[in-house]
């Protein structure tokens, strides 16, 4: 019997020593190629989440859309079948729509305001709606300023986008802008855009510098032009459940290296986009910077009046305050 006991007693102490190093594995997801930055970030949060964590939590990175195109990574997200996903801040605006204005055309006229806002008070405001739709955020790594690529020729003043048949993201504002200047927008995956532009479906499309470069695009678009007319951030957020069922030491490393992975990518995306932009002409495209910005803002006014007699304007008031 005491042979029994001390038999059951080891048989405890080794179950609970199993427990206390149980690994949480936290799979996250993006859909960009794995040699962009958001895979850069990636690859960063895994390694010092588990280097700090001593390994208690494990990442697992799913990049190129391998779990599935943006919704179906933010449904996942949300349900708990996915733990970390990043996407567009755009692909978040029908759950929570004050993160459309961040999304609105020449809203923020430099970076640093950009960051100003999202990391502050006003950005952590709107942050805080996405827990009640089941996602904590953990930060706002940079996109980048969208400019316009196509075929048909150098894009200077509004008139030239008249026409173009452009591809368009899920954002209600870019949707309104485009059709705005007489084109014909369209609305597609990222996934399926290359394709989408190499047979002639679309033959315009608007990203930042970077993924023009990822996803290849300069392959089948020969004009880019730095319009700048969006600020385009992403979203890093992770399933409120799961946040909550690490410790509170875990629970600091992943907000820690969260802040600290946002920082490094949109350091690295302003120190990149020169010679990205310079790699994109090496390869043939055409880059024009003459744009008339002032025409241009003049010309999409009637989208930050969609936009505010929907949603409101307290948060478009916060963020034009924050520039004052």
């Amino acid at each position: 019997m005491k042979i029994l006991k001390v038999l059951g007693l080891a048989t405890a102490i080794a179950f609970t020593c199993v427990s206390a190093h149980a690994e949480t594995e936290l799979k996250l997801a993006h859909a960009a190629p794995d040699t962009d930055l958001q895979q850069t970030l990636s690859v960063f949060f895994k390694e010092q989440v588990e280097a700090r964590t001593n390994g208690s939590v494990k990442v697992t990175i799913f990049p190129q859309g391998q779990l599935g195109n943006d919704q179906a990574m933010i449904d996942g997200a949300r349900s708990g079948i996915i733990d970390i996903v990043m996407t567009g801040l755009n692909n978040l605006t029908g759950l929570v729509p004050d993160a459309g204005a961040f999304e609105l055309p020449f809203m923020f006229p430099n970076r640093e305001l950009a960051y100003t806002v999202l990391d502050g008070e006003v950005g952590q405001g709107v942050s805080a709606q996405f827990t009640q739709h089941g996602l904590k955020m953990l930060g706002y790594p940079e996109n980048g300023y969208r400019n316009m690529t196509n075929s048909r020729g150098p894009i200077r003043v509004p008139a030239d986008v008249s026409g173009l048949n452009m591809r368009v993201n899920n954002s209600k504002a870019l949707n309104d802008m485009f059709a705005g200047l007489g084109a014909n927008p369209t609305q597609l995956p990222v996934a399926e855009l290359y394709t989408a532009l190499e047979t002639g479906v679309v033959d315009a499309q608007d990203h930042p510098i970077g993924i023009v470069l990822s996803f290849k695009f300069n392959e089948v678009q020969k004009y880019l032009s730095l319009t700048q007319h969006a600020y385009s951030a992403l979203a890093l957020a992770i399933n409120d459940a799961k946040f909550n069922g690490l410790t509170a030491d875990e629970q600091k490393v992943v907000l820690d290296v969260a802040a600290e992975a946002v920082t490094m990518q949109r350091k690295l995306a302003q120190e990149k986009e020169a010679s990205m932009i310079a790699e994109l002409q090496a390869a043939g495209m055409e880059v024009n910077t003459d744009v008339d910005a002032a025409a241009f803002q003049a010309a999409v006014k009637s989208v930050w009046d969609s936009y505010t007699a929907a949603n409101g304007d307290t948060v478009v008031n916060a963020v034009l305050a924050t520039q004052k």
